[in-house]
């Protein structure tokens, strides 16, 4: 029986049963090869660009004996479906900007497709963007850390499956009486997760935070007038995501053990 990852599994479980799941950019085929061993997906497409992880993924598929229900595929992106071949596409495990780019010159691929699984390991607004900018509804967010890496979990619908718009999602929150949160921040920040304000994401924006204060250092040791102005920007946005960490105080999840 395959085993996965934390991560792989918060992905797993967004995948609605009876689906049929394309998986771009697989590793190892691991996520369409569990889902179909579990009887959760009808069939499924592992697509990888390079040969060396597409030979990978055949020989798992082949280990796991699911060679009927699981076709391996070399190509770019989405280039590797045909429109209306399945309802389900995961992307996990690479930048924002990527999975971003891969959405949109594979669009004429989503036809079909009423749900996107999406994990960006870095970038995540760019992901936000691009789903807003199409009309794909975002309906969940998920943060979780494992082994010392932090990822997000963002599932989106299209705006007919949905039970809600994106200006209900995006919408301006006031985190406390005079701080809001606009679209800008949302699509940073999360616009569920903001509401949820986990550990893990209080955390996560912690270290952003400390990341830009570097920066923040770097550029004071500089003469340049636009390391002046990069500065000041830099500034602004430190202040903006602390006054958000401190309106909002993180929430324990109850234990799941």
């Amino acid at each position: 029986m395959i085993r996965l990852s934390q991560r792989l599994q918060t992905i797993a479980k967004e995948v609605p049963a009876g689906s049929r799941l394309a998986d771009i950019g697989s590793d190892h085929a691991l996520l369409p090869s569990f889902l179909a061993q579990q009887g959760i997906i009808t069939g499924g497409v592992a697509g990888e660009v390079n040969e060396g992880p597409r030979d990978a993924a055949v020989r798992q598929v082949r280990a796991a004996g699911l060679s009927k229900k699981i076709d391996v595929r070399l190509g770019d992106g989405l280039a590797v479906l045909e429109p209306g071949e399945v309802d389900v596409v995961t992307i996990a495990g690479m930048g924002g900007v990527l999975i971003a780019s891969i959405l949109e010159e594979g669009k004429a691929k989503l036809m079909g497709v009423g749900r996107l699984i999406l994990q960006p390991n870095v970038g995540e607004p760019a992901v936000r963007q691009w789903l807003l900018d199409n009309g794909w509804v975002l309906i969940r967010e998920q943060i979780l850390e494992e082994d010392g890496k932090r990822y997000e979990v963002l599932t989106a619908v299209t705006a007919e499956q949905a039970d809600r718009t994106n200006e209900d999602v995006y919408r301006p929150q006031e985190l406390r009486p005079g701080l809001t949160a606009d679209r800008e921040l949302l699509l940073k920040l999360g616009p569920y997760l903001i509401r949820e304000t986990s550990p893990v994401w209080h955390d996560k924006w912690r270290d952003e935070v400390k990341k830009l204060e570097m920066i923040h250092a770097r550029l004071g040791q500089s003469e340049l007038e636009a390391s002046r102005e990069k500065q000041a920007e830099i500034r602004r946005e430190i202040e903006g995501i602390e006054e958000v960490l401190a309106a909002c105080t993180p929430k324990d999840k109850p234990s799941s053990h």
